[in-house]
């Protein structure tokens, strides 16, 4: 049994993927870590509580217990760039998102420390991935997998001012069904901004699992943290969230409607 991450198993054809939900890091490589490095300042924050109605839907979910300093999840092995042209963090990120540096002078992760994360973190959780996919095809015809995330309003290094509040990504219309992304258009995401494949089109997972021709549909959501969070601090809004969550319940039910038509 892996212990990199969890995974909850529903019954209906949707699974949500929570890569930069985790936030441990192993001693072996904290000990090559700064203090900032250490405190994880880019989880996507409570991703598990914003949607812990996700479960009552019988939807299943995978989240890493690991934070994405150990390995980013949602890039691909291979070091590809998704956003030619833009800055973008790497498969073992070595800069925070401020640019702040993540390990102590001259401790960054070698080739080898890459591949041995590659191995036991990275592999164990797409692997799980793909399996539940697979078998969820299988048992019910038509799947699909949302990617979950969450970001600071506002990161200089990544996008000019502030974000949307609802960052939806289909790989430009690649990895879902036009169908389906026209439902998420037309949702009442009000007083929410909104937008489908602008900075933020999906990553790895969203681009790399998703077939619409296959009835494999992946959607990726980065939420902006200032729907929940009291920005820039890490600490979660009661209030906030209780009204973000409801319109995050409307998008939610309508991937869930949609794993149903026929």
């Amino acid at each position: 049994m892996n212990t990199s991450y969890d995974l909850v198993t529903g019954n209906i054809g949707m699974l949500i993927s929570m890569p930069h939900n985790g936030q441990l890091i192993p001693d072996s490589i904290a000990s090559s870590m700064t203090a900032i490095g250490l405190q994880v300042p880019d989880t996507d924050w409570y991703m598990d509580k914003l949607y812990d109605f996700a479960q009552d839907l019988g939807i299943s979910i995978i989240k890493p217990k690991y934070s994405r300093y150990v390995i980013d999840l949602n890039r691909n092995i291979d070091g590809i760039n998704l956003y030619p042209g833009a800055n973008s963090t790497e498969l073992c990120p070595t800069t925070a998102f401020d640019l702040s540096p993540l390990y102590l002078i001259g401790q960054e992760p070698d080739e080898a420390e890459v591949q041995r994360r590659i191995d036991g973190y990275w592999q164990p959780y797409h692997q799980a991935l793909k399996t539940t996919l697979s078998d969820m095809k299988a048992q019910y015809g038509k799947v699909v997998l949302l990617d979950a995330h969450s970001i600071l309003s506002q990161v200089p290094r990544f996008f000019e001012g502030q974000l949307p509040d609802f960052n939806f990504g289909s790989a430009n219309g690649v990895s879902c069904s036009a169908e389906l992304i026209n439902k998420i258009a037309q949702l009442d995401l009000s007083p929410y901004s909104s937008v489908v494949n602008g900075r933020f089109k999906g990553g790895y997972i969203t681009r790399g699992y998703g077939n619409p021709l296959e009835n494999i549909h992946a959607v990726q959501l980065e939420l902006s943290q200032h729907t929940y969070m009291d920005e820039p601090t890490d600490q979660y809004n009661e209030e906030k969230a209780a009204k973000v969550k409801e319109k995050l319940q409307r998008f939610v039910q309508c991937l869930a409607d949609f794993t149903q038509d026929k």
